[in-house]
């Protein structure tokens, strides 16, 4: 793959390629002279800006704690938290260590071409599971919770993330473990998936529902200001609330639709579907939603003692040299 990227939490020193703000605390990568040869500040001193540049290019006006103003290059600073973390918040150093894309356990495909309303215009949408090495996850770099490859659109999530997301409803994530293009599955990923229906709880109404009634009051806003809405997001809406009726009425993800829902959702997507007529779907999907939770065998909370012990065993299988 080409394109990689970990997406780990942001610090301080992701200041990327912008200017430090003023008020920023610096280290100086240079010795501060005086006139006469003198090291009035070592490599290392640490000052404040007081003066940044619109760009790189330009100096930067750093003051020390005595007093003492001085101009430097971009390159001549670095920020106080950058300096004191070191090589441990160098991202390109943890890839150079670890190829963490050989650590996949699961991969699906998931979006338009699951759901069986791919078009000559849809993209392989790839999500799946990293786990990462023991040492690794036990190390000072810690873990990042996601890797992508927009190349390929690719992404996966971190074990302990993925199984996070899942336990809170997540749509995206119920939909990879029962998705029905499954590409990789190791003997522990089948065990997750093996499992699956742990993770589905009341939780999907709160999830699911509240998700579309706040994109919709934002299209309906989009609607009075601009006269137009993407009705590729508004079909996959309908189809997500849709879904969630499902899972609270049979117990499971319902990800491939059949071809007479798919043909109204198309309709949708190609414009074809008045405004008002989705309307009266939503409002009669979530009048549906709503009958679906009174009724359903769904637990109120999903089983998490059950997660725990699967992300406990993975954890332990972790310290094997091969993929588990």
């Amino acid at each position: 793959m080409s394109d990689k990227e970990i997406l780990a939490p942001q610090t301080d020193a992701s200041l990327g390629n912008f200017p430090f703000p003023v008020g920023t605390r610096v280290v100086v990568l240079v010795d501060v002279l005086a006139q006469n040869g003198r090291i009035l500040h070592p490599r290392g001193a640490v000052g404040v800006v007081v003066s940044a540049p619109l760009d790189l290019q330009h100096a930067y006006r750093v003051r020390f704690p005595d007093g003492v103003e001085e101009s430097f290059q971009s390159r001549e600073l670095t920020t106080l938290a950058k300096f004191q973390v070191g090589d441990f918040g160098n991202v390109a150093a943890l890839l150079a260590r670890h190829d963490l894309f050989q650590r996949v356990i699961f991969q699906c495909v998931i979006g338009s071409q699951a759901y069986g309303l791919a078009d000559d215009q849809s993209d392989v949408d790839r999500r799946g599971i990293y786990l990462p090495p023991a040492d690794l996850h036990w190390s000072l770099y810690g873990t990042p919770e996601q890797l992508e490859c927009h190349e390929t659109q690719e992404s996966y999530w971190e074990l302990q993330k993925f199984i996070n997301l899942a336990l809170k409803a997540n749509p995206n994530v119920l939909e990879c473990l029962y998705s029905p293009l499954v590409e990789t599955a190791t003997p522990l990923a089948q065990e997750l998936l093996a499992m699956r229906d742990k993770f589905l709880s009341r939780l999907v109404y709160q999830t699911y529902n509240g998700y579309v009634m706040s994109q919709f009051k934002k299209m309906q806003a989009d609607i009075r200001n601009q006269g137009q809405v993407k009705w590729k997001h508004v079909m996959h809406l309908i189809r997500l609330l849709w879904s969630g009726v499902q899972v609270l009425r049979e117990g499971w993800v319902p990800v491939r639709v059949d071809p007479s829902l798919g043909e109204r959702l198309l309709a949708i997507k190609h414009g074809q579907m008045p405004w008002s007529e989705t309307e009266r779907w939503r409002k009669t999907l979530h009048v549906e939603f709503e009958q679906a939770l009174a009724q359903t065998t769904l637990p109120e909370r999903p089983d998490y003692a059950a997660a725990n012990e699967f992300l406990i065993r993975a954890r332990r299988a972790a310290l094997k040299d091969e993929l588990p």
